[in-house]
């Protein structure tokens, strides 16, 4: 299949997205496929706009949202590294190795740490990123960012993957300063995620920023769950697109974008 048919259908509900590294232990409610547009706009609200607090959905009987306050939020990441730590010691102990050991004493609270900063996307929001860089402008061509590095942890197997994320879009009145596409990217990358839902919620968040005439989205990866285990294909890439408005609808903007990205 090529890429100018291939549209990620995933859902990317935020009830379906796991909270971040164990912050709270909250039910994930249930999500139904979102078709349209709209539905998804709809879910990228509380995706990329909203932080977790006892409003969320699935946060209803989180011990940490107890009292139901519209503006209480969890403990900050930094507060749970000792309760990380300790799951990474308990990890250790049940793989046969000594914790106290020179080599892995100071391991748990590292990795506590460092799997905090892979998944430091959940306390990021689109507004955070803006930063008032949303610019009128009388342009109507095609705008590319390319090749967008991009680093990512498959909530499959807690293994990385990596890549490269190219994003394009026909402006409608009203730019984005480039390096918003980027910081876009880093929020839905920091965060447990698959390929699928990742172009789409990248997408989905350009739309939300500018509303713009349409919207194209490819990303590239490689994927460490298929490279250190199973198949072990080394080689292999992953690339998946979404398309929206105006690049859905028209051939040729379409086949433009997708030439100008390879």
């Amino acid at each position: 299949m090529s890429l100018v048919n291939m549209v990620s259908s995933t859902p990317s509900s935020a009830s379906q997205t796991p909270s971040a590294v164990n912050v709270c232990k909250c039910e994930v409610a249930g999500g139904k496929r979102q078709d349209s547009v709209e539905e998804m706009k709809s879910q990228l609200l509380h995706m990329g706009r909203e932080r977790r607090s006892s409003s969320s959905a699935g946060h209803e009987k989180c011990p940490f949202h107890f009292d139901l306050e519209l503006d209480h939020k969890p403990p900050t990441r930094e507060d749970i590294i000792p309760e990380l730590a300790a799951s990474y010691r308990s990890l250790l102990k049940d793989l046969g190795e000594d914790p106290n050991r020179d080599g892995l004493r100071k391991t748990p609270v590292r990795a506590a740490k460092a799997m905090l900063y892979f998944t430091k996307g959940y306390d990021q929001t689109i507004e955070d990123v803006m930063n008032d860089a949303v610019f009128d402008e009388d342009h109507d061509d095609l705008v590319i960012v390319k090749d967008i590095e991009m680093f990512s942890i498959c909530e499959h197997h807690l293994v990385p993957f990596w890549g490269k994320v190219s994003v394009g879009y026909l402006p409608n009145k009203k730019v984005l300063g480039l390096s918003k596409v980027a910081r876009i990217v880093e929020i839905f990358s920091r965060r447990l995620q698959v390929q699928e839902r990742l172009t789409k919620q990248i997408a989905l968040a350009v739309v939300e920023a500018i509303q713009p005439t349409g919207v194209g989205v490819v990303v590239e990866g490689i994927h460490m769950c298929m490279v250190m285990r199973g198949v072990q294909k080394i080689n292999a890439k992953t690339t998946t697109s979404t398309m929206l408005g105006v690049f859905r609808d028209d051939p040729k903007t379409r086949e433009e974008f997708l030439t100008l990205v390879k």
